[in-house]
């Protein structure tokens, strides 16, 4: 063998040396990263944080309310929320801080004005807060919630709404018991799904987010938690979407029998 041809046999060895040593200690640390979050998800919460719109109460009475003032265009409902959605961030973003409600009312009278509705200001809030405040529980709610207190977790309510009207929603829906806390970002400004709502939201139990689970119907709200570093139940109620660019959360199922199912089967 020429000096050439043995230089280049050594160099192509010490290549495949190195590649062999290189190659299976990316895999070790990959599955390392793999067995690492598999068994935090597999390890109950400290919290569970449970949305409350939707996610708990039946929605039913306020859209029909809602569509009714907007002249029976019951198409108009999903722009409207989405509009009372974007224009909570955009306030957010904003440094501004009204009542979700009254956010709500404003968003109305935008989506009327554009399809040739009048609707005053007053008309526009009573149409919301007045079927909103006594909302009912989805059917399998109250047997989940005291499932899940049963079976030792701490249950948090986390929502948009202000104080006032989630205690005045969980006493006409027969909730309140089942609640340890009722957090509402009306006390830091801050419409979920920023990052620094949930954030406080940890803070204000003392726990990491990694510890907290949020429970939501809206995957605007599941995308914001999981990007927040918390864990995710999404409630897949008729309408509700998973954020397809956002991370999928551990547990996903129609409703919160089933959610409460997977929960307690966690050690």
């Amino acid at each position: 063998m020429s000096t050439n041809n043995r230089r280049n046999f050594i160099k192509k060895s010490a290549m495949l040396g190195l590649a062999g040593v290189t190659i299976p200690q990316f895999g070790f640390s990959a599955n390392s990263e793999d067995q690492k979050e598999s068994d935090e998800n597999s390890s109950r919460p400290k919290v569970l944080f449970f949305d409350v719109n939707e996610t708990l109460l039946d929605l039913t009475a306020m859209k029909e309310s809602v569509g009714k003032v907007l002249g029976n265009r019951s198409d108009l409902l999903p722009l409207w929320f989405t509009t009372m959605l974007q224009y909570s961030l955009v306030e957010t973003v904003g440094r501004q801080y009204h009542d979700f409600g009254i956010v709500g009312s404003a968003a109305l009278q935008m989506v009327a004005a554009n399809h040739g509705i009048s609707i005053s200001e007053e008309a526009g809030r009573e149409a919301i807060l007045g079927p909103i405040r006594s909302l009912p529980a989805h059917p399998e709610v109250k047997q989940a919630l005291g499932d899940l207190k049963e079976a030792g977790y701490k249950l948090v309510s986390f929502t948009n709404s202000s104080n006032k009207g989630v205690e005045t929603q969980f006493k006409n829906a027969g909730l309140l018991d089942y609640f340890e806390e009722r957090l509402s970002i009306e006390d830091m400004g801050k419409f979920k799904p920023h990052t620094d709502a949930y954030d406080w939201a940890a803070r204000k139990m003392g726990i990491q987010p990694k510890e907290c689970l949020l429970v939501a119907a809206h995957g605007w709200d599941i995308a914001g938690a999981v990007w927040a570093g918390w864990r995710g139940a999404f409630v897949s109620r008729p309408g509700a979407q998973l954020y397809p660019l956002a991370p999928t959360p551990e547990i996903n199922e129609p409703n919160l029998k089933l959610i409460a199912e997977r929960l307690i089967a966690l050690k």
